[in-house]
């Protein structure tokens, strides 16, 4: 296991004076949630999550060597124009990663990005962007150090990731990952994350995620703010307990298949995560009424048909539905019999459980 000290190279073997990479990362929807966090994008509690798969981030990342002068120097492209409303936010991120890329003041770097999804609206944008900006980056110091080993290329990776968005961490490997200490899930940390380690069910190997778009505009408050407001919430300790809870009782749901106590777990904590948001002060709701009439949806069709499918919630309107892949078919006509009315303009996404960040 790497600490915070060992992701501070001590020299570069090589010089290089221009190149370009590209990387895609994808989204991750969390099982169990993260909500809350302490200094330097350290989580309150653990998760766990499956990587997704389509819907992901596509960034190309051209450097070229400058005169150090002390300062970053960036453009940045979303969707091949410029845009600067994003720079602060990248800027923030060099900031906090330049002890750990010291040849982040040498460059002068184009980031020009893409989603295959809509950006800020609850399907944790900023988690595949940052992952997939900190891969193209390490490729830059890899070409640096190229003696650099793939197990510190990876897990660097989601560290750095993690200080631009915490679940960005969880975008860089797949299936299943875990982010944040559980003593009793082996590697476990709160620096990056990691593939879960232990034994899982065949069931979960091609698990679909339906992502119904009820809400395709930006939040109305941002997850840091969200984060933030776990300081003094009143529920605070016993939701961090729970989560801990929740992550011990998935070990043996994850090894055995079991689709009725998975969803128990996965429902509950979509609506804590929310919960907490309703209680905290001031006090939001990111859920809309087409939420809430998609969840009572699901509910009654999985009690008529005993269909194993469930809901999760990310901070926001959208919902995730997801299933075994063996019943793909009724479930996607359920969603277009009965759900699809409830999505803005009719729109949804198809996705299921991927294998991570992709160089391109």
């Amino acid at each position: 296991m790497f600490l915070d000290t060992d992701f501070i190279p001590s020299n570069y073997t090589q010089i290089i004076e221009k190149g370009a990479f590209q990387w895609t990362a994808p989204s991750n929807i969390a099982l169990v949630k993260y909500w809350g966090k302490k200094a330097n994008q350290i989580p309150a509690n653990p998760s766990v999550s499956f990587t997704l798969n389509n819907c992901k981030t596509i960034t190309k990342l051209a450097f070229e060597a400058k005169k150090n002068d002390g300062s970053f120097s960036f453009d940045l492209l979303f969707e091949g124009k410029p845009k600067e409303d994003f720079k602060p936010k990248i800027n923030k991120f060099f900031e906090r990663v330049a002890v750990y890329l010291p040849f982040l003041k040498d460059y002068h770097f184009v980031i020009d990005t893409e989603n295959t999804f809509p950006h800020s609206s609850g399907i944790a944008s900023s988690a595949s962007g940052m992952a997939a900006l900190a891969m193209n980056l390490m490729s830059v110091e890899k070409a640096l150090i190229p003696e650099m080993t793939n197990d510190y290329f990876y897990q660097k990776a989601s560290f750095l990731a993690r200080l631009g968005s915490g679940s960005a961490c969880r975008s860089v490997k797949g299936q299943i990952v875990t982010w944040g200490k559980q003593a009793n899930i082996d590697g476990t940390t709160d620096l990056y994350g990691v593939e879960y380690p232990y034994a899982v069910h065949s069931i979960f190997n091609d698990f679909q995620d339906t992502i119904l778009l009820v809400d395709k505009g930006e939040k109305q408050v941002s997850s840091t703010l969200g984060h933030d407001l776990m300081h003094d919430h009143p529920y605070a300790e016993r939701r961090f307990a729970q989560a801990h809870e929740n992550l011990h009782k998935l070990i043996p749901i994850f090894e055995n298949g079991n689709l009725d106590e998975f969803i128990k777990i996965v429902e509950s904590e979509a609506l804590t995560l929310h919960a907490m948001m309703m209680t905290s002060m001031p006090y939001f709701i990111l859920m809309k009424p087409n939420t809430l009439e998609i969840i009572n949806a699901i509910w009654k069709f999985r009690e008529t048909t005993k269909i194993p499918v469930c809901f999760t919630l990310d901070a926001g309107a959208n919902v995730h539905v997801l299933y075994p892949d063996n019943v793909k078919e009724k479930v996607l006509q359920f969603i277009k019999d009965e759900l699809v009315g409830y999505c803005q303009n009719g729109q949804y996404l198809c996705d299921q459980i991927g294998n991570g960040a992709l160089q391109v």
